[in-house]
């Protein structure tokens, strides 16, 4: 989301802006609080929803630009009347939908008539803020639910009307007002304002120092100030492009200046922001959706997801710390550092909403809005306790208005989301597609694997991650259960491979921001990105097959899984560096990342004992051949002896 697509507005227009953001987010805190159960009338979830749509969709079409040439000095008469065209469509099903739920069946004229416009506004919302990529999927899905008894093969099906396509995507539960717009408006939208809350009171800056105290003295100490830094941005926002906007603005200038090249600094920050959407607490939204098609707690899937995230950003620190070493960089001078002191007399309150975060998400079992909401209102108390930070009514309100232009694309692609699901549930050809992929694959859990990976990855080329990831845990997570993967499993496969998409070339938009900051080549940071990424490109298979690594099964099971793959990144992290205390021709560099590999299945059977014990002694062997070798030569060359990893 780039500022260029924005309107820079004045006067009734502004205000008119700034009314419907904030209202936005407004309307997300309160039903997350449950307001809806003290009021004198039931209200139907969809109601909500209509209301949030209809003012997000209305917030679209007065605050972002129709083309990128507009001046943007004003809201055009054609956006003005879409704007009361969207609070028509959203106003229609928060006023009258528990009348319309006992006749949804039933096709009249205002129902397919707001019907078509509401898909039509979502798809021009949709390629304002995204751009056309994800409106051609939309209407791929929109012309197969019309024309499916036109293809052949199992593919084919009963096609729909136009009329009854538009009322069933419309108003339909499982369509436009589906779980992925509903997750984002009742979860989503607290963990939001949380982010805006921290960054209003001056949060963010504090856990930019922490970062540097903790790193900024080590060798390399620029780039590690970058992953620290992006994993609490990300904790906090789980969104890759924001990170990179936010963090990489500050962290690949600095990475530059102490020698990291253009691409690498890139790099780094891209993989590093990346990383916020599967680092627990606050994961991307696709997350909670994972927790809602479960059925189970948000606890449980963060708890999963604790331990490959870990293993990821283990991969990305030791190749940033090797990659440091290869180009002989040292840490930032201690003047440089802000005082530790200091840092904690002026921030240390930031703690508290952090804390409160952990405390109520993971260990009290709060549910994810509510958490979001108490971390949030934390947030601002401790501004108060700070002069220099105190939050006045004008801050707040800024901080809801930042929150609701943040949830615009997740509001847009969550509704479009939902739309391609509806079109592809009226055809019925989620019972479809599972048949074909079985088809190919065979009885071959790896082989489906190996195909839903590379669809994600494509579909990830054009399209968010948690589109990507709803997409296919509609269409391909029946058919990995069928085959027995456990369904938690199967959920976060498709979401790491969603995920992955963003940093993935040719079409990775993390990637590509970090690039364009750093002013570097696409193509040597997108491949560089890659490499140090390389772990989850690889623990999603291992941990299919082996729940351990998902904190899944006894407690001496999960450590020996978590302690066997921490070794093997190691191995890897140096293997695909190619340099530990000197450069590693391609042979050891062939052998470090086989010995990696082997030691990722969790020690479990003969088998994995054996794979284990050739992995560990392979790879710990050409580590010390490497160290002695290393140790020698600086003590001919008269230098000081040093550790080669230096964290």
């Amino acid at each position: 989301m780039t500022g260029g697509k924005f309107r820079s507005l004045t006067g009734s227009a502004r205000a008119l802006e700034r009314t419907l953001l904030a209202l936005t987010t407004l309307s997300g805190v309160l039903w997350a609080l449950e307001v809806q159960h003290v009021l004198p009338f039931a209200v139907f979830k969809e109601q909500y929803l209509g209301l949030f749509l209809g003012l997000a969709l209305s917030a679209v079409f007065v605050s972002v630009k129709a083309r990128a040439g507009e001046p943007g000095h004003r809201v055009p008469w054609p956006d003005r009347g879409l704007a009361v065209a969207s609070a028509v469509v959203g106003g229609y099903v928060a006023l009258l939908y528990p009348r319309l739920a006992y006749a949804l069946g039933v096709l009249t004229w205002d129902k397919v008539l707001l019907g078509a416009l509401a898909v039509g506004l979502l798809l021009e919302a949709t390629r304002r803020l995204v751009g056309w990529p994800l409106v051609w999927v939309a209407a791929a899905a929109l012309l197969y639910a019309r024309f499916a008894w036109l293809l052949p093969g199992p593919l084919a099906a009963k096609g729909s009307s136009w009329e009854r396509l538009a009322v069933y995507l419309y108003l339909d539960a499982n369509a436009l007002f589906g779980l992925p717009l509903a997750v984002t408006a009742s979860i989503v939208v607290a963990f939001i304002l949380f982010g805006t809350a921290l960054t209003a009171v001056g949060g963010d800056r504090f856990l930019t120092e922490i970062a540097l105290l903790a790193m900024g003295r080590f060798r390399g100490g620029p780039a590690k100030v970058a992953v620290v830094s992006s994993t609490l941005f990300g904790t906090v926002s789980g969104s890759a492009v924001s990170n990179v906007a936010i963090d990489g603005a500050v962290t690949i200038p600095m990475m530059k200046r102490a020698g990291y090249p253009a691409h690498l600094a890139a790099a780094i920050e891209a993989v590093a922001s990346n990383g916020g959407q599967i680092m627990p607490p606050v994961m991307g939204a696709a997350a909670f959706l994972i927790a809602e098609y479960l059925g189970m707690p948000y606890a449980r899937v963060a708890l999963a997801a604790l331990i490959p995230a870990l293993l990821y950003y283990l991969a990305l620190f030791v190749q940033v710390d090797l990659e440091a070493a290869r180009y002989g960089l040292a840490g930032l001078p201690a003047s440089a550092l802000p005082r530790a002191g200091e840092v904690l007399r002026r921030g240390g309150v930031f703690v508290l909403p952090l804390g409160v975060l952990v405390y109520t998400l993971m260990v009290a079992g709060w549910e994810p809005g509510k958490a979001g909401l108490a971390a949030g209102f934390t947030a601002f108390a401790a501004g108060l306790l700070r002069p220099e930070s105190r939050p006045g009514p004008a801050a707040v309100a800024r901080a809801f208005e930042d929150a609701g232009r943040t949830l615009l694309d997740l509001v847009i692609i969550t509704g479009l989301a939902g739309l391609v699901i509806g079109a592809l549930q009226l055809s019925g050809f989620p019972s479809r597609l599972p048949i074909v992929l079985l088809g190919i694959a065979g009885e071959s859990t790896l082989v489906l694997l190996a195909l839903a990976a590379l669809v994600s990855v494509v579909l990830g080329m054009s399209l968010p991650t948690t589109v990507v990831y709803v997409t296919l845990a509609v269409l391909i997570g029946p058919a990995l259960t069928q085959l027995g993967v456990a369904p938690l499993a199967a959920h976060l496969f498709l979401f790491y491979f969603g995920m992955l998409s963003l940093i993935t070339p040719p079409d990775c938009l993390a990637t590509y921001t970090a690039a364009a900051i750093a002013r570097a080549d696409f193509w040597r940071t997108g491949w560089t990105g890659m490499r140090l990424g390389v772990v989850a490109y690889l623990v999603p298979f291992f941990f299919v097959f082996h729940p351990a690594l998902l904190f899944q099964g006894p407690p001496a099971a999960v450590l020996a899984a978590a302690v066997t793959a921490a070794l093997g990144v190691v191995l890897l992290a140096i293997g695909c560096v190619g340099h530990f205390t000197r450069p590693l021709g391609w042979g050891r560099r062939a052998a470090l990342v086989l010995a990696g590999l082997l030691l990722f299945p969790p020690p479990e059977g003969p088998l994995g004992l054996a794979a284990n014990a050739a992995g560990a002694l392979g790879g710990t062997g050409i580590v010390l051949a490497e160290w002695r070798r290393g140790r020698r030569s600086r003590v001919s060359a008269g230098r000081p002896l040093a550790g080669t990893f230096n964290p």
